[in-house]
């Protein structure tokens, strides 16, 4: 179990400095998106075959009990965060919300091209 929360930890801190930076960036002079990135990196982390450490039995025992804890341990992040300071200060949260909505459509149109090309070869 260790190793997963090793591995949920330096995800949380990368996610967080992903997540100040690009607030920096943009000029919100908050952190932004700290926690999704952090997830990002940790769907990332455990499903990527190549790292070694992901295959071992202790890793894959605590990252069993951290998907299992996925939703609360999510909600208690972002639960620090200031949302309705952010919302009053700046038009940023409105705009990266409606960015990532229309990230996913466009997403979910890529992958759909990519199951109807895959179907088609198989015929």
């Amino acid at each position: 179990m260790i190793y997963g929360v090793a591995a949920l930890s330096a995800c949380m801190l990368l996610g967080m400095l992903t997540g100040t930076i690009f607030g920096d960036v943009i000029g919100a002079g908050t952190e932004i998106g700290g926690v999704g990135f952090a997830m990002l990196l940790l769907i990332f982390v455990t499903n990527c075959e190549k790292l070694k450490f992901t295959q071992k039995p202790a890793f894959v025992q605590g990252m069993t009990f951290w998907k299992s804890m996925y939703i609360p341990v999510v909600i208690a992040m972002t639960a620090c965060q200031n949302v309705r300071g952010m919302l009053s200060s700046s038009f940023v949260a409105i705009a990266a919300g409606a960015a990532a909505v229309g990230f996913s459509f466009l997403l979910l149109y890529v992958l759909h091209l990519f199951d109807k090309d895959k179907k088609e070869a198989e015929k």
